[in-house]
């Protein structure tokens, strides 16, 4: 496990590396953020990732903005002045500057020994979730597994039906939180008749009960079984790399 740096378009983005023990070459997979950013609880996830057989990188996606204070995950989301420096710095991981980091992310994984030379996964969560299946349309040519748990922004936008059903190539699964104040019943059911005319090989998964955030572990709303569930669902779709 370690602290890297990968030169971008706009500077230099900090990343965490997490690989299984042993000789490689491992599929790659790209572990996107939520809100909160890059701390020990996704670390400690890239971590089982890696244990279960990938090259994880863990992107710093609020890297244009220098330093900034960590949150805490169990009173930034009450609102407040906590809540506003949080969305200044997402506003910072917008898709069109993802993208753009995304393609150094990928040079990373080619010039690396220790990432086999195939297409990648890309897992997300909150934002991270969006992001990813966001990236499955812009590269997909490079990934072949995405999944958002319990993802937003463009997830959630009334254009990423037609888009994703127009360009991806992934499978793609969508692990929804059944109280999401924004992933509601009509954005799965949009989703869903975009993708499958389109034959988009895609699962919508819905956590009966689960609340936006029930997979990791130091958010409030965080919820064990769901949790649980996710990594098992993980385990399956990402066995094919």
């Amino acid at each position: 496990m370690s602290e890297i740096e990968i030169r971008t378009e706009d500077g230099s983005c900090d990343a965490y590396v997490a690989k299984p023990v042993g000789t490689g070459p491992f599929p790659g997979l790209v572990l996107f953020m939520d809100g909160p950013g890059v701390r020990d609880t996704l670390r400690d996830m890239a971590d089982r990732l890696a244990n279960i057989g990938f090259y994880v990188l863990l992107p710093n996606l609020y890297y244009r903005s220098g330093p900034y204070e960590p949150f805490d995950p169990a009173t930034v989301f009450g609102g407040g002045p906590e809540m506003d420096r949080l969305m200044k710095l997402a506003d910072t991981a917008n898709d069109t500057n993802v993208t753009r980091d995304m393609r150094a992310f990928l040079a990373h994984f080619d010039a690396t020994s220790d990432v086999k030379r195939s297409k990648i996964a890309i897992v997300g969560y909150c934002l991270g979730g969006g992001l990813a299946m966001r990236m499955a349309c812009e590269f997909p040519d490079r990934i072949a597994v995405a999944a958002s748990f319990h993802g937003g922004r463009f997830l959630v936008t009334p254009e990423a039906p037609a888009m994703l059903a127009e360009k991806a190539k992934a499978k793609l699964y969508i692990g929804v939180a059944q109280k999401d104040p924004k992933h509601t019943a009509e954005v799965s059911k949009k989703l869903a008749d975009a993708l499958g005319p389109a034959k988009v090989d895609h699962t919508i998964d819905v956590y009966e009960g689960a609340k936006h955030g029930f997979a990791v572990a130091d958010l409030p709303v965080y919820d064990r079984a769901h949790a649980e569930r996710h990594w098992g669902v993980l385990g399956r779709l990402l066995g094919a790399l």
